[in-house]
């Protein structure tokens, strides 16, 4: 007896390609590092792209924990002078005979702590962290410039395990912090788009009042975002002194505005509601190479500072054509 009956064909799916949300930054990175490249061919020595990926590390790891923020619709201004503080601390620290990776690890601490302050201040005086963070700004500044006495702070013993470690290049190009940047973003990439925790920063950005009524502690959320940043710049700033065996007393203080720029050339948008690690890591490269191309093209290195600022200015034009784009991709939606 032969079964006629066939069972029905599945339809094919037709999932549309998307492209990854990085893929315009990454696209303009290479035609950067390309075009000067072809004019300057020693550019494109592995050694020198390796040092830029070097530079970017320790703003780079501010970028990511400024991701976070973005997505909330916060922004920390003091990031700069906690992750000074952070590292002063943990050189005093070293200076007074504490072993180095205690010391390394009270820095991040105390990172945390300087950002649960701010937390604690901008959700009890429900104020913006923009807001709360300008005040804590000059007071971080003031308490680290006291602290060190307005002098550089260097460690005695810089033979310990620690900065060994710390200072030590893989293949004797790549330094061991430049991979603990990239294990960090990737990450703290997963944490944003595969945990309840990521899920619940993006909802909050998205849409504050939506996200109480779904149950999610919008004060709470905020609060843990602060001490994430806080905790990243300590880290930062105590692997910064393990690298660079001291940290100057100003060192930091012009920080917040790159790593801003960083984030949101990377695609996260001053809107809130989505956050892009990766998009910010090469952010932060892309302010690097234009800052090292300066270098290569025999301009004055004093343009950086306005280079710097004109990337923040086509940053923000960015963000808003991306919402523009978005609005737009919103309506056509809503009109099918």
């Amino acid at each position: 007896m032969t079964d006629t009956g066939t069972a029905p064909a599945p339809s094919p799916s037709r999932r549309r390609f998307r492209m990854p949300e990085e893929m315009g930054v990454i696209i303009a990175l290479v035609l950067m590092i390309v075009i000067i490249g072809v004019a300057r061919p020693r550019f494109l020595n592995p050694i020198n792209l390796l040092t830029i990926l070097s530079h970017t590390t320790f703003q780079g790891m501010l970028a990511v924990g400024m991701v976070y923020l973005l997505a909330i619709r916060e922004i920390d201004l003091s990031v700069g002078w906690i992750f000074n503080f952070s590292a002063v601390f943990s050189g005093l620290l070293m200076v007074a005979g504490v072993d180095p990776w205690i010391a390394a690890f009270a820095g991040v601490g105390f990172g945390a702590l300087l950002g649960l302050f701010n937390g604690v201040l901008s959700v009890g005086l429900r104020l913006p962290a923009i807001i709360v963070t300008l005040g804590t700004y000059s007071m971080f500044q003031g308490l680290s410039l006291v602290v060190n006495s307005g002098r550089a702070v260097v460690p005695p013993d810089q033979d310990s395990s620690y900065f060994n470690a710390v200072a030590t290049k893989l293949f004797g190009i790549v330094p061991v912090a430049a991979l603990v940047f990239v294990v960090l973003a990737i990450v703290m990439h997963f944490v944003l788009h595969r945990t309840k925790f990521g899920y619940r920063v993006q909802a909050v950005g998205s849409n504050p009042e939506a996200a109480e009524l779904a149950g999610i502690s919008t004060a709470r959320i905020k609060l843990q975002t602060l001490v994430l940043m806080g905790a990243i710049c300590g880290l930062s700033g105590a692997m910064y002194i393990g690298f660079r065996g001291a940290i100057d007393p100003n060192e930091g203080s012009d920080f917040v505005l790159v790593v801003v720029a960083a984030v949101i050339i990377g695609g996260t948008p001053l809107s809130g509601g989505y956050g892009t690690v990766i998009g910010a890591v090469v952010g932060m490269m892309i302010i690097q190479v234009i800052s090292s191309g300066l270098i290569f093209f025999g301009i004055d290195a004093t343009w950086s500072t306005f280079v710097t600022g004109a990337v923040i200015v086509i940053a923000v034009v960015l963000d808003q054509l991306v919402k523009w784009q978005r609005s737009r991709a919103l309506a056509r939606a809503s009109d099918g």
